[in-house]
């Protein structure tokens, strides 16, 4: 566990609104000289507070229209059923996410699509056949609201 200050939460939160700032700007918008913001950084990514950055895609911009989310009950359970579900799972293309959960279902996926239409052949074609798969719930998102969370 690494210690944060405000500066350090200050830089978190910086960097979950736009990952594509530099120490340089941290720095000028933090009071600090730019050696001494890629030293925050870099504390910050070696203790594995910064696990990556990454780039968010517009789905919608990409004509990807429909996110449904899966709740997916496996109807053989056992560690090699739970591998073989997950390695056949990660070939599917439209599913951006894959959880393991504990509850009322074994896994959570996101699934995007062009549409209804092509999540239902996504659906029956890829997902439906998927080794073990036993009951699904499907979930289609309406709207999305993205909060910061506790740092961000």
């Amino acid at each position: 566990m690494i210690a944060l200050d405000d500066t350090d939460r200050a830089i978190l939160h910086a960097l979950a609104a736009d990952a594509t700032l530099g120490a340089g700007a941290l720095g000028r918008r933090f009071g600090l000289s730019q050696p001494a913001a890629w030293r925050r950084v870099k504390r910050l990514e070696e203790a594995g507070v910064l696990a990556g950055r990454r780039l968010v895609l517009d789905a919608q911009a990409l004509g990807f229209g429909v996110t449904v989310f899966l709740g997916i009950k496996l109807a053989i359970k056992g560690r090699i059923s739970f591998e073989d579900f997950e390695r056949a799972v990660q070939a599917i293309p439209e599913v951006q996410v894959v959880q393991h959960v504990l509850g009322r279902f074994d896994y959570r996926l996101k699934v995007v699509a062009r549409d209804i239409a092509d999540f239902e052949r996504v659906l029956r074609r890829r997902i439906m056949t998927l080794p073990g798969v036993g009951q699904i719930e499907a979930n289609v998102m309406l709207s999305e609201e993205r909060r910061p969370g506790p740092l961000g």
